[in-house]
């Protein structure tokens, strides 16, 4: 077959591939007040994660929030920060689930793995421009989050096709499902808990599965999420074959006025300890990576008001991150949804 030959000004041509995005919430690129302020105000400036009318939130944000929430986030985050990378632990388990991916997939030569956050950088828009620019005219697309939520996975997408319309030449596009009820993670999230629980010095009363939390207005509009994290609570405690009422769901993380989905974690923490419970483990199945929410938050915040209150053995069991049981979740839907296509 004789070859084609481009004319001498013709654009270069790159090779067909396929891209695989990773996408996760986002991060702030420092601990101090205008770092975190950026990020703030991206984040508390999406239309899924606040869904309050413009006219009533906007001045809360810039009169009220963004002047005095920076300096309190700055400080959380600085508790938890990577500083041999300078970085949020969830961007340094980011890139580190792309990396290890593209490893896997490193037998599939036209296959190409990147990530992204949906909040600051490197940004949805940037790293889809960059897969396309070497030749990516197919992409996966996955938002890193088990249990769909507006808030979450529908932002992500939402960013993603956004970009698209500003491509003359746009890339199919495929995005990964939630996965809340998949064998292969709740089978992933089991072996975790088993591990931890068999290196710990004491046996747990009561383990918590603490999920972030999402006003209740918006499941009354139709979120699915709370469903989707009470069947991961029920699929998770078959599957370690323990009885009713040894895992507790609670919800995390709530924000402003409004009523949250219940019970609150906080609440549940201190009340297990007010009722004499001495000894809990506390994981979150939400959470992919291990960051601000699940170390500070859970890790220290609830710990603390668990001893306050009278507990005395409290154990954070960690995200699946980018371990070997993490990446056989990521890597099995991955290849999943890439049927077809490779």
């Amino acid at each position: 077959m004789k070859a084609i030959r481009l004319p001498a000004d013709h654009p270069p041509v790159a090779a067909k591939r396929i891209g695989v995005l990773l996408v996760n919430l986002g991060t702030p690129d420092g601990t101090d007040y205008w770092p975190m302020r950026r990020y703030l105000r991206e984040f508390l400036s999406d239309r899924r994660v606040i869904e309050w009318p413009r006219a009533v939130w906007y001045p809360i944000l810039h009169g009220i929030v963004l002047n005095t929430r920076p300096k309190k986030s700055g400080a959380a985050y600085d508790k938890i920060w990577n500083r041999e990378l300078n970085e949020s632990p969830l961007r340094t388990f980011t890139r580190a689930q792309a990396e290890r991916l593209a490893a896997e997939l490193a037998a599939e030569a036209h296959v190409t793995v990147d990530w992204a956050m949906r909040y600051g950088k490197p940004s949805i828009a940037d790293r889809l421009a960059r897969l396309a620019s070497e030749g990516c005219e197919r992409i996966l697309i996955f938002p890193l989050y088990p249990q769909y939520s507006a808030s979450t996975t529908a932002t992500v997408n939402d960013k993603a096709f956004e970009a698209l319309m500003t491509m003359r030449w746009q890339p199919a596009i495929r995005t990964v499902p939630p996965y809340y009820d998949e064998p292969v993670y709740i089978d992933a999230l089991a072996e975790s808990i088993e591990r931890k629980l068999a290196d710990l010095d004491f046996e747990p009363e009561v383990v918590i599965a603490s999920y972030h939390g999402i006003p209740q207005s918006y499941f009354r509009n139709g979120d699915p999420y709370h469903c989707h994290c009470q069947k991961t609570s029920r699929l998770l405690a078959e599957r370690l074959g323990w009885p009713k009422g040894r895992l507790i769901t609670t919800f995390q993380s709530r924000f402003g006025p409004e009523e949250w989905l219940q019970p609150y974690t906080d609440a549940t923490v201190r009340r297990l300890g007010d009722e004499g419970v001495k000894r809990i483990a506390v994981l979150n199945p939400g959470f992919v990576s291990d960051c601000l929410e699940t170390l500070e938050e859970i890790g220290e915040q609830n710990a603390e008001f668990f001893r306050e209150h009278g507990g005395e053995k409290f154990a954070h069991i960690p995200c699946l991150n980018d371990s070997a049981l993490g990446m056989r979740v990521i890597s099995t839907l991955v290849l999943r949804e890439l049927q077809g296509w490779v």
